[in-house]
């Protein structure tokens, strides 16, 4: 609320200018019989002090609203000028056209992801979602990590993600994803407990630094905890042990296997015509070239390279790899 409350003193005083300007256009019309526009003339001369000739020679009733408005004008205009020039040149001004265009941003938002903190975690996950075309907005309490940011399409908002209102203001209400990777574990357990009373349909992902978190965050409200240290431990191991399939995965999910996509098909995403039917069956339809990795059964376990036969019922999703174009045109024969 910082720049509206910036800006509502910003309208008090150009308003403060107007009434000035009023005070001085009605007592030259009523005291001198002015026109609207030589009186207007003789305000803003006066005010400005420019010193110009009178319109025309003032009565002795005349100079003496002359002296009364110099002295009530001048003091006044003299200091909401300073302000207004401290409001431009400080940069306040354009931070609240900044923060209203931000907001513009954020009302057109939907089923969109938040992600809670741009550090190393957050911002690895920036990276991720903008490779994917995901739509996101980021909730970084520490402007210092916002600074040297030189990507203009990331959309981010200055604040604690732990206070409901920088939820709503980020769109929680519509959002599809929360992503909360602060270093803090209480912080990420107040955040998933606010976002999940916000928002009871809203998929939460949450960092968690010790295992003792974990049932907490599940506890909280979180579809999904994750623990970066833990995973980058097994990831490292796994390079002993099985190192060309790890270069394989790492291949799948950086940068250079950007083309390379991995989906999941749900049932209910399927045509009608094929729901109901064997793997091969949908695999075969509108071929584009993927390939089935998998299926995640009605009681949410993964079947990995899964017969042909295994019939897709409901509730069930097909897990495919493919490249960038082939999933796309996967996604447009099921009508997403």
């Amino acid at each position: 609320m910082w720049p509206f409350k910036k800006l509502n003193s910003f309208v008090q005083w150009l308003l403060m200018i107007f009434l000035i300007l009023v005070f001085g256009i009605t007592g030259y019309m009523i005291v001198e019989g002015y026109s609207f526009f030589d009186a207007l003339y003789m305000a803003v001369i006066t005010i400005s002090t420019i010193g110009y000739y009178e319109v025309r020679p003032l009565t002795a009733n005349g100079r003496i609203f002359n002296i009364i408005f110099i002295i009530t004008s001048f003091t006044t205009f003299t200091y909401v000028l300073a302000r207004l020039t401290q409001y431009i040149l400080s940069g306040e001004l354009a931070h609240y056209f900044t923060t209203k265009r931000l907001m513009q941003q954020l009302a057109k938002k939907d089923k969109h992801v938040i992600l809670c903190d741009y550090g190393r975690n957050g911002h690895q996950a920036a990276k991720t979602l903008k490779a994917h075309k995901i739509d996101f907005v980021i909730i970084e309490k520490n402007a210092v990590n916002m600074q040297n940011v030189d990507d203009p399409s990331l959309v981010f908002m200055i604040g604690d993600a732990t206070e409901d209102e920088m939820l709503v203001k980020a769109g929680i209400e519509r959002a599809s994803t929360l992503l909360t990777s602060l270093p803090d574990d209480a912080d990420n357990v107040f955040i998933v407990l606010s976002a999940r009373s916000l928002n009871s349909h809203l998929n939460i992902i949450s960092r968690a630094s010790n295992i003792s978190a974990t049932t907490k965050l599940y506890k909280a409200g979180a579809n999904h905890v994750v623990m970066p240290d833990l995973i980058g431990g097994t990831h490292m191991a796994t390079l002993v042990s099985k190192p060309d399939v790890i270069e394989f995965i790492d291949f799948l999910s950086g940068e250079d296997g950007e083309s390379i996509h991995i989906e999941a098909v749900s049932y209910n995403k399927l045509p009608s015509n094929i729901r109901d039917t064997s793997l091969k069956h949908i695999m075969n339809w509108k071929k584009t070239g993927v390939n089935c990795i998998g299926i995640k059964d009605v009681n949410g376990k993964f079947l990995i390279n899964p017969p042909e036969e295994t019939i897709i019922t409901k509730d069930m999703k097909v897990i495919v790899l493919g490249t960038k174009e082939q999933i796309a045109e996967m996604k447009k024969n099921v009508g997403e």
